[in-house]
């Protein structure tokens, strides 16, 4: 194996697939912020974890801190727009976004394939990012819909109709 650059490194990562989540969270004025985030994985069943990362020097880390909750939106095939929306910082996130109030106060985007409403449980330095863990608290789940697929840099689908449930 020969040594490598950060654009190499990149472009490796890039070769393995991954789906489009976005997480919402509130501040202290309850006001909602979300970021898209494909840097998502389970962790544990009993009990029920996941885990995330986040720029060390995001702006959303006070939000998502050991304690605080947050919900992740699982994006559906068709919702590309709404991962490039959330992608990007600005003013009123939410202005033009079909979403509504959750039960637990976090805003819900409409139409996702799964929804986790999570509390951070601990946060590890991972280099220029935070891995968050978090205990996941409630779920909702839509099996009939497709997921959103990243891979080589683009939004890509999978022929789901051949992959029978277990």
């Amino acid at each position: 194996m020969a040594p490598f650059t950060p654009q190499d490194l990149r472009k490796g990562f890039a070769s393995f697939a991954t789906g489009v989540t976005v997480i919402t969270c509130i501040d202290e004025g309850l006001n909602p912020h979300g970021i898209t985030i494909s840097s998502f994985n389970t962790v544990s069943l009993e009990p029920p974890l996941i885990l995330w990362s986040l720029k060390k020097h995001s702006r959303l880390m006070p939000w998502v801190e050991v304690g605080k909750k947050h919900l992740i939106h699982v994006l559906e095939r068709s919702q590309e727009d709404l991962a490039m929306h959330f992608a990007t910082v600005k003013v009123d996130q939410f202005a033009s976004i079909d979403h509504k109030l959750a039960a637990s106060g976090l805003t819900q985007i409409d139409h996702c394939v799964a929804y986790y409403e999570c509390e951070t449980v601990s946060v590890h330095i991972g280099g220029d990012h935070n891995i968050i863990v978090a205990k996941v608290i409630n779920l909702k789940n839509h099996p009939e819909k497709e997921p959103l697929i990243f891979a080589r840099s683009k939004f890509v689908g999978l022929d789901f109709s051949e992959i029978k449930s277990s």
